[in-house]
């Protein structure tokens, strides 16, 4: 799996976000039956400022928020839990991800979860937000939250919605 990382914060320690993002990225596209070898994500590691400006711009959420996902093209399910369109075609790139330190920080310790616990989850909804998933309706919320607990729970993490 190739993920391109930028890192915009000098909170974040590159060779620990590249091993969870190599980690549970990959994770995430082989437990949907995907060779995370054939993929690319691009991963954009800030503070709660960028996150917030950038979440302005795309959300219009003048806000911080924890993770933004932009696929790289459109793969969502037309009906309400059913499966998202596998990726397909000869461009490799799934999409970019943008995630802030601060935010992380805060809902880790809110959660009683250790700071890469938290990554590692963030990182896996992410990815599945790049394959088309979505948490808007109820059906795919659940279609969703369920692959994240499955996805964690083989990599020896505990359910995240608990």
């Amino acid at each position: 799996m190739d993920i391109d990382i930028s890192i915009d914060s000098n909170h974040w320690g590159a060779a620990q976000l590249q091993a969870l993002a190599d980690r549970f990225c990959a994770a995430t596209l082989a437990h949907l039956k995907l060779d995370p070898n054939a993929w690319e994500i691009s991963l954009l590691a800030c503070d709660d400022a960028r996150i917030a400006v950038l979440n302005g711009d795309f959300r219009d959420k003048p806000r911080p928020t924890n993770v933004l996902s932009w696929p790289s093209a459109e793969r969502g399910a037309a009906a309400d839990g059913a499966m998202p369109a596998p990726p397909d075609g000869p461009d490799p790139e799934l999409g970019d991800i943008a995630i802030a330190h601060e935010t992380c920080t805060r809902e880790a310790v809110e959660q009683g979860k250790t700071f890469d616990a938290h990554v590692a989850h963030l990182l896996v909804h992410a990815t599945l937000h790049l394959l088309g998933f979505d948490h808007i309706r109820p059906g795919d919320a659940a279609l969703m939250e369920g692959f994240e607990v499955e996805i964690l729970a083989s990599l020896g993490l505990p359910d995240p919605y608990e």
